[in-house]
């Protein structure tokens, strides 16, 4: 199943049913207002979505709408909690040495996470605002899920039973403000600006055999400025998504709405590219002894997505582009 958000005069936008070919979509307003309202009553509202979207599969396009992303905002608009994980670890090794910062201790036996601001995202092809360049403006693409209730102290194994759906990330960074704010020792705050996620949220059953131990078995890809910029598989998690939720569970339920990013994705094998631009800079520095790439600068754009060997492309496109302001 595809859900997503229309954007409306409301900050949380209105819930809607995206057919398969993401060519056409339905209101809902019968069944649930909100994407939040659905997850909220999941268990009863789940079958009737489903109902909906073979309805729209089936060729059934009375009261439907043509479907664009541009019409989308982030499946959820505002969530209530917002974390982050950094389950890649080629990718926390090498911004760490982009910092001079030693990977912490329990690298691999504890998950890295941190709590960001989740009153405002970005629409999946909204500008990217920024106030200053100095701040060094980074993309980070990334996959992500979407929970139903999560009882306190979950198993890793059956926290997976509480994901919803899942959804593609672009969590914006300021490269420039990150190691003072982590000098500080309270963690990130203005250094993570509002991020985005995909036009909509899938299901389980939409990624077959693509979806196991956890984790997403398909490269994301990430095109900047028009060119490719990487293709790394998202299988290579170190930490699967259920871990992730159990270790953000351990000392308190999560409410429905609740979203846990993957962390940057990213591939040891230099072929697949990057999907951030801390990581190339860092790779830069390994090979010619010095950054090479900029941080961006007004104008330029970053495309995310992820496609079905088939060619389908399953979440739409995160396709945004920086703005000075």
């Amino acid at each position: 199943m595809k859900l997503g958000t229309l954007k409306k005069n409301s900050l949380d936008g209105e819930l809607v049913v995206v057919n398969k070919a993401m060519t056409h979509f339905k209101k809902v307003a019968n069944i649930a207002t909100t994407f939040q309202e659905a997850l909220e009553s999941w268990a009863t509202v789940k079958p009737k979505l489903e109902s909906v979207y073979a309805d729209l599969n089936s060729g059934n396009l009375d009261g439907a709408d043509t479907y664009s992303n541009t019409l989308m905002h982030s499946p959820l608009p505002r969530a209530y909690q917002w974390l982050d994980g950094s389950a890649y670890i080629h990718h926390i090794v090498l911004v760490r040495k982009a910092r001079n910062a030693e990977p912490p201790a329990t690298l691999l036996t504890v998950p890295l996470m941190y709590q960001g601001g989740s009153d405002t995202f970005l629409a999946p092809t909204e500008d990217i605002p920024q106030v200053d360049f100095s701040h060094g403006t980074d993309f980070e693409g990334e996959v992500g899920v979407i929970l139903a209730n999560v009882p306190m102290g979950v198993s890793a194994e059956k926290a997976l039973d509480f994901i919803v759906g899942f959804v593609l990330i672009n969590d914006v960074s300021l490269r420039g403000l990150i190691p003072g704010e982590l000098k500080n020792g309270f963690g990130f705050m203005q250094s993570k600006p509002s991020s985005a996620f995909s036009p909509v949220m899938i299901t389980a059953d939409e990624l077959g055999e693509h979806y196991k131990e956890g984790r997403l078995h398909l490269p994301l890809n990430v095109d900047y400025n028009g060119k490719f910029f990487g293709k790394a598989n998202a299988k290579e998690m170190h930490f699967h998504f259920g871990q992730l939720i159990a270790h953000a569970a351990k000392t308190r339920n999560l409410s429905a709405g609740t979203i846990i990013g993957s962390g940057t994705v990213s591939n040891e094998n230099p072929e697949m590219g990057s999907s951030c631009l801390a990581e190339k800079r860092m790779i830069e520095k390994i090979e010619t002894g010095e950054f090479v790439t900029p941080f961006m600068k007004d104008g330029d754009t970053i495309k995310i997505s992820m496609s079905l060997p088939s060619g389908e492309n399953l979440f739409g496109t995160i396709e945004q582009k920086i703005k000075s302001v």
